[in-house]
């Protein structure tokens, strides 16, 4: 009784170990198959190319708001400049 009763706790714990062992196994062949990685590998690229393009347009709206602060600059400076050169001068420009 005690004898048959072990041999049926240690059959069950060997059945239970096989099955965890082959789920596991079939798990882990299943993450590494080539159709997962290429899978993982394609959103990996997807995000890449939409992180590029989000840089892109930040990068021409920055490029875009320096020339207008720029242009803004110049046309004061010019400005300036034609007020300071018409008191000195006497008159306005070129006459």
């Amino acid at each position: 009784m005690r004898r048959s009763f072990w041999v049926a706790l240690g059959l069950g714990a060997g059945a239970t170990g096989a099955v965890v062992a082959s789920r596991w196994a079939r798990r882990q062949a299943r993450r590494v198959a080539p159709a997962t990685i290429a899978r993982e590998a394609k959103g990996g690229i997807l995000d890449l190319g939409k992180l590029v393009s989000e840089s892109i347009s930040e990068g021409r709206r920055a490029m875009s708001e320096r020339e207008q602060e720029l242009r803004t600059e110049l046309s004061a400076d010019a400005a300036a400049t034609e007020r300071e050169e018409s008191r000195t001068a006497g008159g306005p420009p070129g006459a």
